[in-house]
């Protein structure tokens, strides 16, 4: 007579599934200096203005502008551009918002919110380029960066229609809080169009009170 108790260990060790270890979670991305910086006016809103002179921009100029730092996590500042403009309710035009996002691989890029007064977002959406700090020597910083227009974005204009955007390059800086005339600056240049130069510019010494929510981002 062979004893049930004699096959139990075969069994119990034929049905034993090896542990396997997971898998090490992804490393996290070391926090930007450009983010940082920007982090560091998180709610508060500065006053600006047009400072270029590109005949293209004359609707912007001598405009209210400001910029509010309007929400912010550790990988994403979302600043809102509010114009004056007495088209618009309530006399401001909110519907732009830029987002400057540090994404899983550690690159910066900057995109653009662009949405209706009724909160829907417009046509032309989310454009925007990714860092790329070889395009302008000594910066890519804690202080400025450089966007050249992506894929996508090219994308996106020659199926509106906007074959002039196609080479866009933005540009943002952020003077140093200890400056005693800190600012914030916007820029939009074209690779194929040297003569194109819409720079607006903000004070940063002297926070003005928040505006409402961007459209949208109520």
């Amino acid at each position: 007579m062979i004893r049930l108790s004699a096959f139990l260990p075969l069994v119990l060790g034929a049905c034993t599934v090896p542990s396997v270890a997971p898998p090490p979670p992804a490393p996290v991305p070391a926090s930007d200096p450009f983010i940082d910086t920007l982090s560091g006016h998180c709610g508060k809103a500065y006053a600006g203005r047009l400072v270029s002179s590109d005949a293209r921009d004359a609707d912007w100029a001598g405009r209210r502008m400001i910029a509010h730092f309007a929400d912010c996590t550790p990988d994403r500042i979302a600043i809102a551009l509010h114009v004056e403009d007495e088209a618009a309710p309530g006399g401001w035009n909110r519907s732009r918002t830029w987002l400057v996002r540090q994404g899983m691989s550690g690159a910066v890029s900057l995109h653009h919110d662009h949405r209706h007064a009724d909160g829907e977002p417009d046509a032309v959406t989310l454009y925007g380029g990714t860092r790329d700090p070889s395009a302008d020597p000594g910066h890519g910083t804690a202080l400025a960066a450089v966007f050249p227009v992506d894929e996508g974005s090219i994308a996106l204009f020659e199926r509106e229609g906007l074959a002039a955007s196609t080479t866009n390059v933005w540009r943002m800086e952020v003077s140093a809080d200890v400056a005693p005339d800190a600012y914030l600056a916007y820029q939009l240049t074209r690779r194929n169009d040297p003569t194109r130069l819409f720079r607006v510019r903000f004070d940063l010494s002297r926070p003005v009170p928040a505006p409402p929510p961007a459209w949208g981002w109520e």
